[in-house]
């Protein structure tokens, strides 16, 4: 099986094939609940946004079940309430996709785009689904910031830009000048990373003050 090229479109297909070992354990969440969306989820968000959000990948009961990036977990309770606090989404936050939450100059994608067991997408993985997260952040022309949330997220956006991870180690707060935009990476908002208060909702905060500075100046 071929891998995508450079010319892949931003988003892949719902049911897309090229890890063998993520399509499998699609087919076995589905099995047991077929009502959930169960596929590559796509990106969400303004397509002019000039904020791009990449976190890891669909939660199992959160955006495999719904559809939206972020969407039905603890991650994204936290994630949306600081974009609403940041002026970066306008309307409710309900956890479902039919909310009518809309984001406003943000996107938000993952590394990987399918659901992978225990949350641990391994390597071959996460470069087969590369060429989608290098075409979302070339399809965004107005894009300034890239926010990554966690180490993989970091790790695959440098390498998606080109860059070499030796000169651009992840760190939370880290914030590294581009040419034409700005990487800036936090821990994940993950409820283990909360809940041992490795990431407070102050620290994530802050990083998302720092983004919308960096936007507006």
């Amino acid at each position: 099986m071929s891998l995508p090229d450079r010319q892949t479109p931003p988003e892949a297909r719902s049911d897309c094939a090229y890890c063998p070992r993520l399509v499998a354990y699609r087919a076995e969440v589905a099995a047991r609940e077929p009502n959930w969306f169960n596929g590559a989820v796509p990106s969400f968000g303004d397509p002019d946004a000039g904020l791009l959000i990449v976190g890891l990948a669909p939660g199992v009961t959160g955006a495999n079940r719904t559809g939206r990036p972020f969407t039905g977990d603890w991650a994204g309770d936290l994630l949306y309430a600081t974009l609403s606090k940041f002026g970066f989404s306008r309307g409710t936050y309900a956890g479902d996709p039919t909310d009518g939450l809309r984001l406003d100059r943000a996107m938000i994608t993952n590394a990987v785009r399918c659901v992978p067991p225990q949350n641990k997408p391994v390597g071959a993985e996460i470069n087969r689904c590369r060429p989608f997260l290098e075409s979302r952040i070339a399809a965004l022309p107005n894009l300034k910031v890239v926010l990554c949330l966690g180490k993989i997220s970091h790790d695959s956006t440098v390498r998606a830009l080109g860059l070499k991870l030796k000169d651009h180690p992840f760190g939370h707060g880290q914030e590294y000048r581009l040419k034409d935009r700005t990487l800036l990476s936090s821990y994940h908002c993950s409820r283990y990373n909360t809940n041992t208060r490795r990431l407070t909702p102050a620290m994530f905060e802050a990083v998302f003050e720092r983004a919308r500075q960096l936007l507006e100046g």
